[in-house]
C-alpha cells in the first residue's frame, strides 16, 4: 500500500506538468471533423503535387523542389506577381476614389436624389462580373461606341487599348465601386459632425476640416476597404482572362491556369507551386488587414450622446453634385447593362450604327429556349446555386450559435469556417481538381464535385452572417426553453432558428448569387453535362459568340433580379411578422 502510495504521489507532479487535451463538446467534435475532411485535403493535395513530379499517368512522382526554384529562375513567376501587384493597386485606387467621393456626396451633402445611388448599387451588384467584364470590351473594344466618341473627342484613330493593364485596372476599379460605396456610407453615415463643427469653429474652412477631419477619422475603414479590394483583386480571374490574356498580359491566377490546362499534359506541380505561393501572399495580406480592424477602435467618435450626422448644403453646387451621381449611375449601371441589351438582339457585333438597328431581331433567344447546353447550363446553375447555399447556410448556423454559446471547443468551429478565404477560387479549383481526379470515385466533371467545392468556398460567408445574427439572440429565451425540458435540438430548431430566419435568408441569397457567378472554381471542374452559366459565358466568349452571350446575360440578369426581389420580400415581411 505504501509503495502505491509514494509512486502515485511522484507521479502526480509529472502528469500536472503534461500539456492538458482542451475539453470538447461531442457535437463540437463531429463539426470539426467534417470542417477538416473539407478543408485540409485541399491544402494538401497542392503541396503535395507541389513537391512532386507528376508522372505521365496523372500520379505523383519522386520529390523534388524544381517547381519552386523555377518560381524565381523562370521568366513568369515575377512578372506575373509585378503584374498582379501593379493590376491590384491600380484598382484598389480607382475603386476607393470613386467610391469614397460617391458616398460623402450621399451622406454628407443635401444633393437631391441621392438615395438613389443606393437602388442603383444593389442593382449592379447583381449583374454577374464576367458580364460586366464583357459589357466594358463591348463599350472600349476596337468597335465599341465609348472609344469611338473618345476617338472622335480627341482626333485619334484608337483612343484607348483596353487590352491593356490601364484597361484591366479601369474596369476592375469600376466594378468595386458599388461596393466600396456601400461600405463608405455606412462609414460617413455614423461619424460625429461635432468634431468638423470644432475644427470650424477653430478657424479651419470648411474644406480643410473635410481633409483632415473627416477624411482622418475614415483612415481606418478606407484603409481596411482598400485592403479588401487589393486582396479581391490579386485573386480574380475574370478581367484577368478576358482582357489580360487577350492582351497578353499574366497576372498569377491566369498563369496558374494556364499551367493546369496547359495542352498536353497538365504541369500540377507547376501551378501547385504557384498556389502555394499565392496562398502565402494572400494570408499575409489578410493578417495585415485583420491588424487594421484591430485598432480601428482608437478612431470610434459614437459615444450615444448627442450624435448626429452633419448634412452639409451645397447650395447651387448641389444641382453639380447631382450630375456627378446621374453620370456614376450610367457609367456603372445603365451603359454596361444596355450595350448588354442591344447586342443580344444583333446577329453578329460590329459596333453599335444606324446598320445594327436594321438586323435587329429575337433570334438568339429564340436559341437560348431551344435543347441544347445553354438551357442545360441554366438549369445546372439554379441546382448549384440553390444547393450550395442550402448545405452552407443551416451548417453555419448551426457552427454560429455553438460558437456565440461558447460551447466547448466551439472557438476551432470559427477558426476552421475562415480557413476557406486564404484559398483564392482558382486556387481551390486546382486543389479540388486534382482530388477528384485521383478519387475511386467518378465525381470528377460532375455537378456534385462543383456543389462540394463551392460549399467550401463559401463556408466563410455563411459563417460570418449566421454569427451576427445570432449575438442579437438573448440566451434567456434558450433557458426558458431548456427549463421547460427542451431538448437542444428542439431549442435549436424551435426558437434560434425561427429568431435567425431574415439573417440566414440574407446569408442563402448571398451564398447562392456568390456561387452562381463564380467563373475560376467551377471552370476547372466542369465536364460533359455538368456546364454551368458562368463557364459557359466564358467559353462563348472564347469562341467569339458575343451575342449568343449576351442574350444569356440579360435573361440571367433579369432571373437574378427577380430571385434577389421575391427574397427581399421574404426578408421584409417575415421581420414585420416578429
Amino acid at each position: 500500500m505504501t509503495v502505491r502510495s509514494d509512486t502515485s504521489a511522484s507521479s502526480r507532479p509529472l502528469l500536472a506538468a503534461l500539456p492538458r487535451v482542451p475539453a470538447i463538446s461531442p457535437l463540437v467534435a463531429v463539426l470539426v471533423a467534417i470542417l477538416l475532411i473539407l478543408i485540409v485535403p485541399p491544402a494538401i493535395f497542392l503541396l503535395r503535387i507541389s513537391l512532386h513530379e507528376t508522372m505521365p499517368d496523372g500520379s505523383l512522382g519522386p520529390f523534388t523542389l524544381r517547381f519552386y526554384e523555377s518560381l524565381f529562375t523562370g521568366r513568369f513567376f515575377l512578372p506575373s506577381l509585378y503584374n498582379t501587384m501593379i493590376y491590384s493597386l491600380g484598382s484598389a485606387v480607382i475603386a476607393i476614389v470613386i467610391g469614397t467621393v460617391q458616398a460623402l456626396i450621399v451622406e454628407r451633402t443635401n444633393t437631391p436624389g441621392r438615395n438613389l445611388a443606393f437602388f442603383a448599387a444593389i442593382l449592379s451588384l447583381g449583374v454577374p462580373h464576367i458580364l460586366y467584364t464583357v459589357a466594358w470590351l463591348l463599350l472600349l473594344g476596337r468597335s465599341g461606341p465609348l472609344n469611338d466618341l473618345i476617338a472622335f473627342v480627341t482626333q485619334q484613330p484608337q483612343a484607348i487599348n483596353v487590352y491593356s493593364m490601364w484597361g484591366m485596372i479601369l474596369i476592375e476599379g469600376i466594378g468595386f465601386v458599388p461596393l466600396t460605396f456601400l461600405l463608405m456610407s455606412a462609414v460617413f453615415r455614423s461619424m460625429d459632425a461635432s468634431f468638423e463643427e470644432a475644427a470650424i469653429v477653430a478657424g479651419a474652412s470648411p474644406l480643410r476640416a473635410f481633409w483632415e477631419v473627416t477624411l482622418g477619422m475614415g483612415v481606418p475603414a478606407i484603409c481596411a476597404l482598400a485592403m479588401l479590394i487589393f486582396i479581391r483583386t490579386f485573386e480574380s480571374f475574370e478581367v484577368p482572362a478576358l482582357v489580360g490574356l487577350a492582351g497578353n498580359i499574366n497576372v498569377l491566377t491566369t498563369t496558374i491556369y494556364q499551367s493546369a490546362r496547359r495542352t498536353g499534359a497538365p504541369n500540377y506541380g507547376e501551378s501547385g507551386a504557384y498556389s502555394i505561393c499565392l496562398i502565402l501572399i494572400v494570408t499575409v495580406l489578410l493578417i495585415w488587414q485583420n491588424n487594421l480592424a484591430r485598432n480601428a477602435h482608437r478612431y470610434q467618435t459614437i459615444t450615444g450622446k448627442g450624435f448626429r450626422p452633419r448634412i452639409v448644403d451645397l447650395g447651387p453646387w448641389r444641382y453639380l453634385s447631382a450630375a456627378l451621381l446621374l453620370l456614376l449611375f450610367l457609367f456603372v449601371t445603365v451603359i454596361p447593362a444596355a450595350i448588354l441589351v442591344f447586342t443580344s438582339f444583333l446577329p453578329f457585333y460590329e459596333g453599335v450604327n444606324l446598320e445594327s438597328f436594321g438586323r435587329m431581331s429575337l433570334d438568339n433567344y429564340v436559341i437560348l429556349f431551344g435543347p441544347g447546353s445553354f438551357r442545360d447550363s441554366i438549369v445546372n446553375t439554379l441546382i448549384l446555386g440553390a444547393a450550395t447555399a442550402t448545405i452552407v447556410v443551416p451548417f453555419t448556423a448551426l457552427c454560429a450559435w455553438l460558437v456565440v454559446r461558447q460551447v466547448k471547443g466551439a472557438v476551432l468551429l470559427d477558426h476552421l469556417t475562415m480557413l476557406p478565404l486564404v484559398f483564392p477560387a482558382i486556387i481551390l479549383g486546382v486543389a479540388f481538381l486534382n482530388i477528384f481526379v485521383n478519387m475511386p470515385l467518378p465525381l470528377y466533371g460532375t455537378l456534385l464535385s462543383i456543389i462540394i467545392a463551392s460549399s467550401v468556398r463559401y463556408l466563410s460567408y455563411g459563417m460570418r452572417y449566421a454569427y451576427a445574427g445570432a449575438l442579437q439572440i438573448q440566451p434567456d429565451l434558450e433557458g426558458q426553453a431548456a427549463v421547460s425540458g427542451a431538448s437542444g435540438a428542439s431549442v435549436f430548431r424551435r426558437i434560434v432558428l425561427p429568431l435567425l430566419a431574415p439573417t440566414l435568408i440574407n446569408a442563402w441569397l448571398l451564398v447562392f448569387l456568390l456561387s452562381v457567378q463564380a467563373v475560376s472554381l467551377p471552370l476547372l471542374l466542369v465536364g460533359p453535362g455538368s456546364e454551368v452559366m458562368a463557364v459557359t459565358l466564358f467559353e462563348l466568349w472564347q469562341n467569339g459568340q458575343v451575342t449568343e452571350l449576351a442574350s444569356m446575360g440579360v435573361l440571367w440578369m433579369l432571373l437574378m433580379t427577380a430571385v434577389s426581389a421575391v427574397f427581399h420580400l421574404m426578408t421584409r415581411r417575415h421581420q414585420m411578422n416578429v
